[in-house]
C-alpha cells in the first residue's frame, strides 16, 4: 500500500479523500474538468425510490464560513440512477462508487439498498439517516437510537457490500446512537451531516429560504465535526468516515488523528470543482511537513 491508501471496511482506497454526496452529483460531470480517479472514490448524488424534485427555491443561503442549503433531496430515483446514470459513470470512473441512500420509511430504505447492492460498480451503501431538509424522513430516524438501529437491521438483511450509516449531528448524543448503529451491524459510520441552521432576509423579515432552515456547511462546522468524530471513533470498533468543512490537505489529517479512516469533501466541491484533486496533490507535502510516513498510521492517534 501506499503512503496515501487506506483500508475502507475491507476495500483499499487510493487515499482517504472522498467527495460528499450531494457535492459530486454521479461523477461525471466532474470528470469532464479532471480525471476522477484520482479519488479514493465519491458517495454520489442521495438516491431514494421515487424521482425527487427536492424543496421550492430559493433553497441556498450563503452565511459566514459556509452555506446553507435545503435542496431536499432531488434525484432521479433509483431505477433511473441504475438504468442511466450508473452506465455513464461507468465510461469515467473505475473504481468502487459510494451509493448513498435516503428514504422515508424502512422499507424504502430496504427496496433502494437492495438494488443499488447488487449493482457490480457499487462498493459500499452510505445509508443517509441524517438529512434535516425533508420532512417526515432522514433524520427522523437518525435522531433516535432504536429507529436507527432499526434502519441498519433490515437493511443488513439485503446488502451483501459494507453498509455505512451517516449521522447527524443535530442530536444530544452522537455516541450513543453511533453504537447502537454498530450493535445492530453497521459496517462503518459517516459523520457528520449538516447542522440545522436557518438566516432572514432583513428586507422583508422574513427567511432566506423557502423552506424556512437549512443544512448548514463549510469551514465553520470543521470543529464540531471533529470533536464528534472524535467521540465517536473512540467508542465504535467500526470505520469512521470523518466530514464537515474539510477544505485542505491540513484538514484530512487533522480529521483523521480525530479517528476517521477517510474523509469526505462537501461544500469545498461547490466553491471550487478542483478542490478534491488539489487536496490529494498537496497531502503527500503536508505529510512531510508533519513527519507523516503512511495516513494509515495517524488514525485515531488523538486518541491514544
Amino acid at each position: 500500500m501506499g503512503r496515501l491508501s487506506v483500508n475502507l471496511c475491507g476495500i483499499k482506497l487510493d487515499n482517504p479523500v472522498i467527495p460528499a454526496s450531494g457535492t459530486f452529483g454521479f461523477g461525471y460531470e466532474f470528470a469532464e474538468i479532471y480525471d476522477i480517479n484520482c479519488l479514493g472514490t465519491f458517495s454520489f448524488k442521495g438516491t431514494t425510490r421515487e424521482k425527487r424534485f427536492g424543496n421550492p427555491t430559493p433553497r441556498i443561503a450563503e452565511c459566514s464560513g459556509g452555506m446553507l442549503n435545503a435542496v431536499g433531496l432531488q434525484n432521479p430515483g433509483v431505477d433511473a440512477v441504475i438504468a442511466e446514470e450508473l452506465p455513464k459513470l461507468a465510461k469515467c470512473f473505475h473504481k468502487p462508487v459510494m451509493a448513498n441512500v435516503s428514504g422515508f420509511s424502512l422499507d424504502e430504505y430496504v427496496e433502494v439498498c437492495e438494488k443499488l447492492d447488487k449493482q457490480e460498480q457499487v462498493g459500499w451503501l452510505e445509508v443517509n439517516i441524517s438529512c434535516p431538509n425533508v420532512h417526515g424522513g432522514g433524520m427522523a430516524f437518525g435522531t433516535d437510537a432504536k429507529a436507527a438501529a432499526s434502519v441498519v437491521k433490515a437493511v443488513k438483511e439485503v446488502a451483501a457490500k459494507p453498509v455505512i450509516i451517516k449521522l447527524s449531528p443535530n442530536v444530544t448524543d452522537i455516541v450513543s446512537i453511533a453504537k447502537a448503529c454498530e450493535d445492530a451491524g453497521a459496517d462503518g459510520l459517516s459523520l457528520i451531516n449538516t447542522l440545522l441552521g436557518m438566516r432572514i432576509n432583513l428586507k422583508t423579515g422574513k427567511p432566506l429560504l423557502k423552506n424556512t432552515t437549512g443544512g448548514l456547511s463549510g469551514p465553520a462546522v470543521f470543529p464540531v465535526a471533529l470533536r464528534m468524530v472524535y467521540q465517536v471513533a473512540n467508542a465504535v470498533s467500526i470505520p469512521v468516515i470523518g466530514m464537515g468543512g474539510i477544505s485542505s490537505a491540513e484538514d484530512v489529517i487533522e480529521m483523521m488523528m480525530a479517528g476517521a479512516s477517510a474523509v469526505e469533501v462537501g461544500a469545498a466541491n461547490l466553491t471550487d470543482p478542483y478542490a478534491c484533486r488539489d487536496i490529494i496533490e498537496a497531502l503527500p507535502a503536508a505529510m512531510d511537513k508533519y513527519r507523516i510516513n503512511k495516513l494509515a498510521d495517524i488514525i485515531g492517534i488523538a486518541g491514544k
